[in-house]
C-alpha cells in the first residue's frame, strides 16, 4: 500500500508540473502614440470583463482605456469632466464588478473640490460627477488634501482631512460613504500632539467602518520609540487609545493590516533590540476588537540559519538592515504571512541608510499648507519612473517570506534569491505578488543573458517553494515593470511594460 501512495504521489507531482508548464498565458497590448514612458497611468481593475487603465498623456488628458479579453482596445474615452492642467490634485480608483468610482480633487480658486465620478466597463461616466466634500484655502496650493480610503469587502468608501494648523492639536474630518456614495457619518476630531516629532501612520477602514491607524514618537529621523494604535468606531465621534508596551523595543515603520474575520487589527514593524541598531526581527500587536483588549503582544526574533540565508552580501548580525515590509496577507484562521524585501542604494558621494534617505518628514505638507495627507508615497505625487539622477544605483535584492499563526508563532520561513540592480530607475526592479488562492506568486525581473526575464516562483501553503516555468510569450522588446501590476482578479494580474519608447501592458492569466 505503501509503494502503491508513492506512485500514486509520484504520477500526482508529474501532473502538477505539466499543468503548471501551461498554467500561465500573457497578451500584450498595443502601445498608442501618446503613451510614452513619462505617462502617468494605473490599472483601474476589470469592470464587466474589460480591462480598464487610467492614463494621463502629455497633453494633459485623462483618458480611459478599454482592454478586452485579449487585450486589444476597444474603447478610449477622455474624461473631460476632470479639471486638467495645475488645478487637478489628485485622482484615485475604486472598481466593483460593474462600475468603477474614479475620486479626483482638484482646486478652483481658493477651494479644494473631492468629487466622484461613477465609470462603467466601456469608460463612460454614468451621471454627473458627486461633490462629496470641500475645503477653503486662504491661500493657493498644489498639494493634496483629501485621502479616500475604501475596506476590504468595498461597502464602505471614506474621505478624510487632517488640519495642522494647530501644531500641538490636528484636527481630523472624516466623511463615510456607503458603496452608492450615500452619507452614513461625518466627524470632526482632535488628535492631541503631544510632542513635536509626532505623526501619524497609514489609515485603514474595516468591514464596519471603522477607521484604524496609528500614532508613533520619531525623533530626527530616528527609530519609533512611542507608538499607539488610534481606533475611530464607526458612528461615534470619539477615538479609542491602545499603548504599545515597547519601552526596550524600538521599531522601524508601523504596518497595520484589518483582519476583517476575526474582527482583528495587526500592527507590525520591523524592530531593534537598541537604538539604531541591526534589525532583530518582528514586532506584533494584534488587537481583537470583540474584547477589546490586546490578542498579541510579542516579538519574533529572526533565527540564524534564517538570516544566513537571507543576508546576501550583508554581514551575519546586519543581514536585515535592508529590509523592508512589503505585503502582510492575513488568512481565515487569523495567522499571517509577510513578505519583506532588501531595497537599498550606493552612490560614488553618500553611504545609505535608512533614516537619511527615507524618512524624513513622511507627509505632503509643502508650501505652508495646514492640511496633509498621510499617503505621502502617492503614486501620482511622486512617481519615480521620472527620477534620471545617474549618480544613484538601485538595489533590490532577496525576498523573505514568514508565516506566523494567530498568536505570532512562527510556522515556517523562505528565502527567495534574487539581485537585481538598475543605474537609470527602480522601474524594473521588485516584485509583485499574486494570491492565487492556492498559492502565492512572486514575479519579478532576473537578468539572463543581458535581457531581463520575467520569473515566475510559487508558495504553497506548507511553505514549499516552486520555480515554476518560464511564463509563456515572453516577447522580446518588453520590460515588465512587476511592481507597478495589479491583480484585478483572482487568476490575473495586469503589468505594465516598457515597449521601445512606449508603455503597454501585459495580461498574465492563471488557468
Amino acid at each position: 500500500m505503501k509503494i502503491l501512495n508513492k506512485e500514486l504521489l509520484l504520477i500526482m507531482g508529474f501532473a502538477l508540473l505539466f499543468f503548471q508548464a501551461g498554467a500561465q498565458k500573457i497578451m500584450y497590448s498595443e502601445p498608442d502614440k501618446d503613451d510614452t514612458r513619462r505617462m502617468v497611468f494605473e490599472i483601474m481593475g476589470k469592470i464587466n470583463n474589460h480591462y480598464l487603465i487610467y492614463k494621463n498623456t502629455r497633453a494633459n488628458r485623462h483618458i480611459v482605456s478599454v482592454l478586452d479579453n485579449e487585450m486589444k482596445e476597444v474603447a478610449s474615452v477622455e474624461q473631460d469632466y476632470i479639471p486638467g492642467g495645475d488645478r487637478m490634485i489628485n485622482i484615485d480608483f475604486f472598481p466593483y464588478q460593474d462600475f468603477c468610482y474614479l475620486i479626483y480633487q482638484y482646486q478652483k480658486k481658493n477651494v479644494v473640490y473631492c468629487m466622484a465620478a461613477k465609470v462603467d466597463g466601456m469608460g463612460n461616466i454614468a451621471g454627473n460627477p458627486v461633490e462629496m466634500d470641500t475645503t477653503h484655502l486662504g491661500f493657493a496650493a498644489n498639494n493634496k488634501i483629501y485621502s479616500v480610503i475604501t475596506n476590504e469587502d468595498k461597502s464602505k468608501i471614506m474621505a478624510f482631512k487632517i488640519n495642522t494648523k494647530n501644531k500641538r492639536s490636528y484636527l481630523l474630518s472624516t466623511k463615510l460613504f456607503d458603496n452608492k456614495l450615500s452619507l452614513l457619518k461625518e466627524s470632526r476630531l482632535p488628535i492631541e500632539m503631544e510632542e513635536r516629532n509626532e505623526y501619524l501612520g497609514v489609515f485603514q477602514l474595516d468591514n464596519m467602518g471603522n477607521l484604524v491607524f496609528s500614532k508613533f514618537l520619531r525623533a530626527n529621523n530616528d527609530n519609533i520609540n512611542t507608538a499607539q494604535l488610534m481606533m475611530k468606531p464607526a458612528y461615534s465621534d470619539s477615538i479609542v487609545v491602545a499603548s504599545l508596551n515597547i519601552e526596550k523595543t524600538w521599531l522601524d515603520e508601523v504596518h497595520i493590516k484589518i483582519d476583517n474575520t476575526n474582527q482583528r487589527y495587526l500592527l507590525t514593524s520591523l524592530y531593534y533590540k537598541e537604538r539604531r541598531g541591526n534589525i532583530d526581527g518582528y514586532y506584533f500587536y494584534v488587537w481583537d476588537t470583540k474584547i477589546g483588549a490586546p490578542y498579541v503582544d510579542m516579538v519574533y526574533t529572526f533565527p540564524e540559519d534564517l538570516r544566513r540565508d537571507a543576508r546576501g552580501d550583508a554581514s551575519f548580525k546586519g543581514a536585515f538592515n535592508d529590509f523592508f515590509i512589503r505585503n502582510i496577507i492575513i488568512r481565515k484562521d487569523g495567522g499571517f504571512v509577510i513578505g519583506s524585501e532588501s531595497y537599498y542604494t550606493t552612490s560614488r558621494f553618500n553611504n545609505w541608510n535608512r533614516w537619511d534617505y527615507l524618512y524624513g518628514q513622511p507627509y505632503f505638507n509643502s508650501f505652508g499648507n495646514n492640511y496633509y495627507s498621510p499617503y505621502y508615497n502617492n503614486y501620482w505625487m511622486n512617481n519615480s519612473r521620472f527620477n534620471n539622477n545617474q549618480s544613484v544605483r538601485y538595489h533590490a535584492d532577496n525576498i523573505v517570506v514568514n508565516s506566523f499563526s494567530d498568536k505570532g508563532m512562527p510556522e515556517w520561513d523562505n528565502v527567495l534569491g534574487k539581485n537585481q540592480f538598475d543605474d537609470a530607475s527602480d522601474d524594473l526592479m521588485s516584485y509583485q505578488m499574486v494570491n492565487t488562492g492556492g498559492s502565492l506568486h512572486f514575479l519579478f525581473n532576473l537578468q539572463e543573458r543581458r535581457n531581463n526575464l520575467l520569473t515566475d516562483y510559487s508558495i504553497a501553503p506548507d511553505g514549499q517553494l516552486y520555480r515554476n516555468p518560464t511564463l509563456k510569450n515572453l516577447d522580446k522588446g518588453y520590460d515588465f515593470l512587476p511592481k507597478y501590476g495589479k491583480q484585478v482578479s483572482s487568476k490575473v494580474l495586469i503589468i505594465p511594460c516598457a515597449y521601445r519608447n512606449y508603455i503597454c501592458f501585459a495580461k498574465v492569466e492563471y488557468n
